[in-house]
């Protein structure tokens, strides 16, 4: 007599039926006992618990990060708010302006008030000022090529760039406030307007304050208003 042989043991595909219970929404209802004798894995301890208590807690972990990512975008939104009070200040204390000493300071005083931007200088070739009654006030200062070498030098080619700025560097780019002992930072940016008009330096003694990596399109902002405001401002345009 021939043994049977028994037929293999077949196992259901979890994603066969993971796809089956999605066509057929329906299946628990009239099985809520089932339901409650599911287990399933703890998400945060050993053992199992009811599909309910997993529900439940699944639940709680997307509304704590659903409230996480509204405070980044809040956070996001306050930072954008300030950002724009800032610049919009920025602009209205530049444009006020009525000579180019005046542009100077005001840059000066409003980066330093609303950007942490303790010292800055603003480099004018010495065509832009040879008609004035009056040899430029600090942070004002009579580009030279010496200067303007340095400044192109450290621009590497760019329009505008953030970088080191060493104590000699330092004294010769800003002359008109003391240097640290030890290496800052700096904004630079080409002043231009079909032609080339200066430069603009913002520096800080903290060596972080302007890094490498960050972007430069607010400082090129700033450089286009400032050498728009140099044309207007120049003798004779009055």
């Amino acid at each position: 007599m021939t043994r049977a042989v028994p037929e293999p043991r077949q196992t259901l595909d979890p994603e066969m039926v993971a796809q089956w219970l999605v066509r057929h929404p329906d299946f628990f209802v009239g099985r809520e006992g089932l339901l409650q004798q599911l287990r399933v894995p703890h998400p945060e301890a050993r053992g199992a618990t009811s599909l309910l208590e997993r529900l439940v807690a699944d639940l709680r972990t997307r509304a704590e990060q659903a409230e996480w990512r509204l405070e980044q975008l809040l956070e996001s939104a306050r930072h954008n708010e300030a950002q724009y009070r800032r610049t919009r200040e920025l602009v209205l204390g530049l444009v006020e302006a009525e000579d180019r000493d005046a542009l100077g300071q005001a840059l000066a005083t409003q980066f330093g008030e609303r950007f942490q931007t303790p010292a800055l200088a603003l480099w004018c070739p010495a065509g832009l000022t040879d008609r004035e009654p009056h040899p430029p006030q600090p942070p004002r200062q009579v580009l030279d090529d010496h200067v303007a070498q340095r400044l192109s030098a450290l621009l590497d080619g760019r329009a505008s760039r953030c970088t080191r700025l060493t104590p000699t560097d330092w004294k010769r780019l800003i002359p008109h406030v003391p240097a640290p002992d030890t290496a800052g930072s700096c904004a630079l940016t080409r002043l231009t307007l079909g032609e080339p008009l200066g430069f603009l330096v913002l520096a800080s003694p903290d060596p972080e304050h302007f890094r490498a990596s960050m972007d430069t399109l607010f400082t090129e902002y700033v450089g286009d208003l400032v050498a728009r405001l140099l044309v207007r401002l120049a003798p004779g345009n009055g």
